[in-house]
């Protein structure tokens, strides 16, 4: 997984995660007194320095086991699981805290453009530069755009430029602080942070606990998931997921090829009503529309579930004492999984997977499979890129004989925001959007351990050996055509 490891703060990560899965999957489990114990073995005197100190970087590798166990990264914090992304805030130190400064490159020219363009009399003439009082200072940029050296400079702290719903602020002690009334939990703060001082909550501890004590759980995997593990096929994925002690594992793609049928019929509904639709797949843009945009949740949207929840509600339906965990890209799944009455009972990322099989010595391109069994459609499994979703809707349509439709796929959450604000105003017109919060889909979810590029393409090579199986054919093999997977409120 090498550009997993290109990153020290990811690879910080990993390394708490597995030594997190070892302890869990031993004879006495995970005990919370030894966390101050686990900082002083794993980061050592004589070590690697990223922070200022050793006591320092203990602290945050003590908060990163606290969110690794499931638990709040600050202790003195509320208890509040449904906020996913969270702030170590003994990490979140070293980003620039002036938006705007002046750098070396200033020759305190007598043109004074930077002070004639100041509306607020922040501006002064230093003895070596000019010089900003930020008692007064707006952040507006006026100076930097009138410099002629362009000897100022605007620098946003990487997770709120990222952040496409305004949810980051700081506090008095610039600490980045999350607004959990705007947050929805997309994750892009937290691949944007260089200092690894964002973090999600993990339930590496319960999942690996109902394994050990033997409980029947399914896992069920994201499309995404193909490609992700150096050259496994996905036979062999499901396979090594499976001797982490599930039972069975399936493809969140029969779920997809269920989403894909519905949608198709709520739109006919909704374009002879005249009335554009929304996806629901994707929980970040799910999220954004229930929070920043009520009006158009309530009116627009899908009322299918989501593929992960549509397969957990006919699984949970067929076998109600099974434990289920889906394994995917995404951080807001967790939340997702959280809702009321789901039929999902833990989430787990790509990279908290590869931890799994790293405490269990697991190679998954090592597995040996025998007889791959019957799989969905390909229009499923392309749920996992941008416009995948639009075109399986697209091809349920035509196996239906019915008119084509025009549809909009928003890549990334600036788009989405972009798209859900034309929406608002009547400006949208297309009839159906589709919304990924990642760019490119969610084979560049925050929980992804491979190049979003190097996935697409194993995933496409791997697909071609596949028949063309139809969305109609997959709901037919694995009978659930007529399986209800509307939300009802």
């Amino acid at each position: 997984m090498a550009n997993m490891f290109s990153n020290d703060a990811r690879t910080f990560k990993f390394d708490v995660m597995v030594q997190l899965a070892k302890e869990a999957y031993s004879e006495k489990g995970v005990q919370e007194e030894e966390i101050q114990a686990w900082a002083r073995k794993l980061v050592t005197l004589g070590g690697p320095r990223y922070r200022c100190c050793v006591y320092k970087e203990r602290e945050v590798l003590r908060q990163r086991v606290r969110l690794a166990m499931g638990m709040m990264a600050n202790d003195a914090a509320e208890y509040n699981p449904h906020q996913i992304v969270q702030v170590i805030d003994a990490a979140c130190d070293g980003c620039t805290i002036k938006k705007v400064r002046v750098t070396d490159n200033c020759r305190k020219c007598m043109a004074k453009s930077c002070m004639a363009a100041c509306r607020f009399g922040a501006m002064n003439m230093g003895s070596e530069h000019a010089e900003i009082d930020y008692a007064k200072c707006k952040e507006c940029g006026a100076c930097a755009r009138a410099c002629p050296y362009s000897a100022i400079v605007i620098t946003e702290r990487p997770c709120k430029s990222h952040c496409p719903v305004d949810a980051i602020s700081w506090d008095e002690n610039n600490i980045s602080v999350i607004d959990t009334n705007k947050c929805i939990n997309c994750g892009l703060c937290l691949n944007a942070c260089p200092f690894g001082a964002i973090e999600d909550i993990s339930w590496v501890v319960p999942v690996v606990q109902l394994l050990k004590i033997g409980a029947p759980a399914y896992a069920i995997v994201a499309p995404s998931i193909q490609g992700q593990f150096e050259e496994a096929t996905l036979p062999q994925t499901m396979k090594a997921i499976e001797m982490l002690g599930f039972e069975k594992c399936y493809e969140v793609a029969l779920g997809a090829d269920m989403v894909a049928d519905t949608e198709y019929a709520e739109l006919k509904e909704h374009k002879e009503a005249g009335i554009p639709m929304t996806t629901s797949c994707c929980p970040g843009f799910v999220n954004m529309e229930r929070i920043h945009f009520p009006d158009q949740y309530a009116k627009n949207k899908s009322t299918a579930l989501s593929p992960m929840m549509a397969l957990a509600k006919k699984l949970k339906h067929d076998h109600p004492d099974h434990g289920i965990v889906f394994i995917g890209p995404c951080v807001a799944k967790k939340q997702e999984a959280m809702s009321e009455l789901t039929p999902v009972d833990y989430v787990l990322t790509f990279e908290e997977t590869v931890a799994l099989f790293a405490a269990k010595g697991i190679v998954p391109a090592d597995v040996k499979v025998d007889d791959p069994e019957d799989y969905p459609s390909n229009y499923g499994r392309n749920f996992a890129h941008n416009g995948g979703v639009a075109a399986a809707v697209s091809e349920a349509c035509k196996e239906r004989g019915d008119e084509p439709f025009t549809f909009a796929a928003a890549n990334g959450a600036g788009e989405c925001k972009k798209q859900l604000m034309l929406m608002k105003f009547g400006k949208f017109n297309a009839d159906i959007l589709e919304g990924m919060c990642c760019e490119g889909g969610c084979i560049a979810g925050p929980g992804t351990v491979q190049d979003a590029n190097v996935a697409r393409a194993r995933m496409m090579k791997e697909n071609k050996e596949t028949d063309q199986k139809t969305i109609n054919d997959s709901l037919e093999l694995f009978k659930v055509k007529d399986f209800d997977i509307h939300i009802h409120k």
